[in-house]
């Protein structure tokens, strides 16, 4: 499984429409995408940044998404977020509640 972390700057008083914009713009295109398995958004308690983590099944399915659809996502995002926002590809090593397990070392 992998995780894709973007992380990003918003502007005042926005944290209400990027939730609304995640949920009814973000969320119905990113479960049409292949491989794609959760999405989580974080928003820190004075509301200038925030969090998304979306897993994948696989890396593939991932990078197709950034090559593809992501940068219609930045566009919807675009007048509440300031600045580019910042994208970190991880592979999900430990998870509660997706029953991942740790890889063996040999």
């Amino acid at each position: 499984m992998f995780a894709r972390m973007v992380s990003l700057q918003l502007k005042p008083n926005s944290v209400t429409e990027f939730t609304q914009i995640i949920a009814h713009d973000i969320l119905p295109l990113l479960r049409k995408q292949p491989g794609f398995q959760d999405e989580m958004a974080f928003v820190v308690p004075d509301g200038t940044a925030a969090m998304s983590v979306n897993l994948w099944d696989h890396k593939a399915p991932a990078d197709a998404y950034h090559r593809g659809t992501y940068p219609s996502m930045l566009k919807a995002l675009a007048h509440v977020v300031d600045g580019t926002p910042e994208v970190h590809l991880y592979e999900v090593s430990n998870s509660t509640f997706h029953k991942i397990v740790p890889r063996t070392v040999i």
